[in-house]
């Protein structure tokens, strides 16, 4: 297992700190609200966001990779990238919820090793590190650790969205929609840190691209939970298809991928 040195950490949360510090004053800002749906407040904090992220990572690690939704891949095949989404969630953001975050992930050899889901608007911080405890700070309160739920009939299912999903994977969620307990829509990135708090017990998604998913799984899994794709692969840039599942109970992932896929 790949170790994650505490300098790369410690970055991490710093960038953290200056994409909420950007964030923060457009977040119901009077700016905003008059904008009345426009994206220009959006795009000014996702930017903003972004350009201090990398700044900061720049200057500490100039040969590492970075690759952001907004500015685009900077030595992507570098043996250590960073992966961001300065806000994810943007509907979240503009109607004013605190259900968005920024999302900073390290990737080492394609693979997650390091994940912050950063609230910046409430307070709320997951750093999940390879071969550690997820950590949650919070003073909503809240600890991390994935709660015991082995079949889907017991799950808590979470999705951002039922718009997100192509064609031909919208089958494959009904299944598993209709086998499990309730349903609640929205949430983004902030759906997965309350798996990993044990309050959602399963999201499924699809259409997603590295930045909304490389975060999330070092932060779940160092829960207790899983990440992965609809067949229960593992996800890594070599092998991700925009679709992923996050169990809270591992016990629950067979299950769950029989549903998506139509396999029994």
């Amino acid at each position: 297992m790949t170790e994650v040195p505490s300098a790369y950490i410690d970055t991490a949360e710093e960038a953290a700190d200056a994409a909420g510090a950007v964030i923060r004053p457009l977040f119901r800002s009077p700016l905003l609200v008059e904008a009345k749906g426009d994206a220009s407040p959006v795009t000014e904090a996702d930017r903003g966001a972004e350009q201090a992220i990398r700044a900061l990572l720049s200057a500490r690690f100039p040969d590492h990779g970075i690759w952001g939704e907004e500015f685009g891949a900077d030595r992507p095949d570098a043996e250590w990238l960073w992966v961001l989404d300065p806000i994810d969630g943007t509907r979240a953001f503009v109607t004013g919820r605190p259900l968005f975050g920024c999302l900073i992930a390290l990737l080492h050899r394609g693979k997650p090793v390091l994940g912050i889901i950063d609230q910046p608007a409430v307070g709320e911080r997951w750093i999940g590190v390879a071969g550690r405890k997820t950590e949650v700070r919070s003073r909503l309160g809240g600890t991390a650790g994935c709660r015991p739920c082995p079949t889907v009939g017991e799950a808590e299912l979470s999705c951002t969205s039922p718009d997100m999903f192509e064609p031909a994977d919208r089958p494959g969620f009904e299944r598993l929609r209709a086998a499990a307990r309730r349903v609640t829509w929205g949430g983004d990135c902030y759906a997965y840190g309350l798996v990993a708090l044990g309050l959602v017990d399963i999201v499924a998604e699809s259409t997603m691209k590295p930045w909304d998913w490389a975060a999330l799984v070092p932060v779940v899994e160092g829960a207790g939970g899983r990440v992965t794709g609809w067949k229960g692969e593992a996800l890594t840039l070599d092998a991700a298809d925009g679709r992923v599942l996050a169990v809270g109970d591992p016990a629950m992932l067979p299950e769950a991928v029989g549903l998506l896929t139509g396999s029994p």
